[in-house]
């Protein structure tokens, strides 16, 4: 499977799993639950927030990434790019997730320990692939003739 294949599927089903999350905290929300709600509950909202938001934005960004490889020619996209860029992805809202499921008197979960370095991963991986991309744009640029 190439990287384009892997991340198009990675990115679509990404963006269903984290777009159910945001189905299920909505009727949480909706029946009033109190797990999810009470103002002792604040940091729980916020963690499962935020790995609902994370989860949606990097699955688009996979996608991006997908569409880019299939659109722009002759980017040097390296496997370590990719794998750190797909974990990444899976790590920090994973972290922000699991930091929401266990509240210890409003501090999260040891869960979030994973969100820095899905972080990392992320920042290595949006790296790397921002300088493909512009090394492949220089590649296939040809001089204006005047």
């Amino acid at each position: 499977m190439n990287f384009s294949d892997r991340h198009l599927r990675f990115g679509w089903w990404s963006l269903f799993s984290f777009l159910a999350l945001g189905v299920v905290l909505e009727t949480l929300h909706g029946f009033k639950i109190g797990w999810y709600l009470d103002v002792s509950n604040e940091m729980r909202r916020l963690m499962f927030t935020l790995a609902h938001a994370h989860g949606t934005l990097f699955a688009v960004v996979n996608i991006a990434v997908a569409l880019t490889l299939r659109t722009v020619a002759g980017i040097n996209f390296t496997r370590a790019a990719s794998l750190s860029l797909l974990w990444g992805s899976v790590l920090l809202p994973i972290g922000f997730l699991l930091g929401g499921v266990t509240v210890h008197e409003g501090d999260p979960g040891l869960g979030v320990v994973l969100v820095p370095i899905g972080a990392l991963l992320l920042l290595f991986g949006v790296g790397s692939f921002a300088h493909a991309v512009s090394q492949a744009g220089r590649a296939t640029a040809k001089p204006v003739k005047r």
